[in-house]
């Protein structure tokens, strides 16, 4: 996959881990089709754009539309989220509706397009979860369904496109980044609990991607990517878990 001019797709890329994925493929010869919701949303510089809403069902074609004039698409990296609050006492259908849709349904129209257009050669597909996958809690609960339903689509695309010399696979990282309403002291606390003793980051991500690009026998599979963070098993999201 690293001998032939290729093009990589990275939804989600304007900031935090997709803008790393980004500017990392970029960095190896890759040609990046950058996807942003916003024309004002930067994108990494050598990265060619693709704005389009994810919830919209055009938003695959819209965004391969992008790539029609470069190198073959030889990677699909779905990374970005829909990721706002809801849970059972107070479960909101229109945040179930608006988180399955970007979350799950957009993977799987890109996936779909990306399978219409694949010709010869490797096709490799990264569906970016969470480590709430491994060990799940009630917090947050239609991102978590959403993100257990693209598990479980990562090893059914998997099989389906493995005739076509497609690969899928998916990474599940731990919370990298501080998250808006976090503090700073518990955001350190949760990476000092880690069994490893370490918190995650977007380059840990970017090591588990270049694994895949090289693993060329391996597909259906979850990355977990958390310094151990499954292990503990906590029955709140790490972000409510202040002073424990």
């Amino acid at each position: 996959m690293r001998d032939e001019p290729r093009t990589a797709i990275v939804t989600g890329a304007s900031k935090r881990v997709g803008a790393e994925i980004a500017r990392a493929l970029l960095a190896e010869g890759w040609q990046v089709v950058a996807h942003v919701r916003s024309e004002d949303d930067p994108v990494p510089e050598g990265a060619v754009r693709a704005t389009a809403e994810l919830s919209d069902y055009e938003c695959a074609e819209t965004i391969f539309r992008a790539a029609a004039e470069l190198p073959a698409v030889r990677l699909l990296v779905n990374n970005a989220s829909r990721f706002v609050f809801d849970s059972a006492e107070g479960f909101n259908p229109q945040e179930f509706d608006d988180h399955m849709a970007v979350n799950l349904r957009a993977p799987l129209l890109l996936a779909s397009a990306f399978a219409r257009r694949h010709r010869d050669g490797d096709g490799l597909i990264v569906n970016i979860l969470d480590s709430k996958v491994a060990a799940p809690n009630p917090d947050f609960l239609s991102y978590t369904l959403s993100k257990q339903g693209l598990a479980a689509a990562t090893g059914l695309l998997a099989q389906a496109l493995a005739a076509q010399g497609m690969r899928v696979n998916a990474i599940a990282p731990a919370l990298m980044l501080q998250s808006p309403g976090q503090t700073a002291e518990n955001f350190r606390k949760m990476h000092a609990a880690n069994p490893l003793s370490r918190g995650v980051e977007p380059a840990d991500v970017v090591s588990a991607l270049r694994y895949l690009l090289d693993a060329a026998t391996v597909t259906g599979q979850i990355l977990t990517v958390d310094g151990g963070h499954h292990f503990l098993r906590q029955d709140r999201d790490v972000q409510f878990l202040e002073g424990e």
